[in-house]
């Protein structure tokens, strides 16, 4: 899987690195909740960035749960980054949603994207999470952009998130 485009590009959709941020965390989730299923909701106006997302989800019988939310900004409501609710918690999906917020100008994202964003994610398949691991170490190298804006991309890695050096 050949995920780079140019230098520090990545070729594949934002919903499929969501996707691939619960697969990761699968394991982690499924600790709380057998689930039948996993959704990441998201609104965003086409050609501008998100700023918050949530994770649910479903539990047998139709109801779902609250996972976890991410915001980009803090207000006096609530803080940036992903706050995890309902005994749920993953340092693999919040280290990925970190990675996947604060570079989403990096995927692609189709030109006639409609203003709310659901990726719906079902127990995956060995092959799955072969793939969301191998998309995993296919970033880790890429240029990423943990500042707040374009004028404070510093190059890291996602391995710099998993070995202790970023701060939480």
């Amino acid at each position: 899987m050949d995920l780079l485009v140019g230098k520090g590009r990545l070729d594949m959709e934002l919903d499929k690195a969501f996707e691939f941020a619960v697969i990761l965390a699968w394991e982690d989730l499924m600790k709380v909740n057998e689930s039948p299923s996993v959704r990441v909701e998201y609104q965003c106006e086409p050609g501008t960035s998100l700023d918050y997302l949530t994770v649910w989800a479903a539990r047998t019988g139709g109801s779902n749960d609250l996972v976890c939310d991410y915001w980009t900004w803090t207000s006096p409501t609530h803080a940036s980054g992903v706050l995890f609710t309902n005994e749920y918690h993953s340092d693999s999906l919040a280290l990925a949603l970190d990675f996947i917020m604060k570079n989403q100008d990096q995927f692609t994202r189709p030109a006639d994207a409609c203003r709310e964003g659901s990726v719906l994610i079902y127990p995956p398949t060995e092959d799955e999470r072969r793939e969301a691991s191998n998309w995993r170490g296919e970033v880790q190298g890429t240029a990423t952009n943990f500042g707040g804006s374009a004028d404070e991309r510093v190059p890291l890695s996602w391995m710099s998130l998993t070995d202790g050096s970023y701060p939480r």
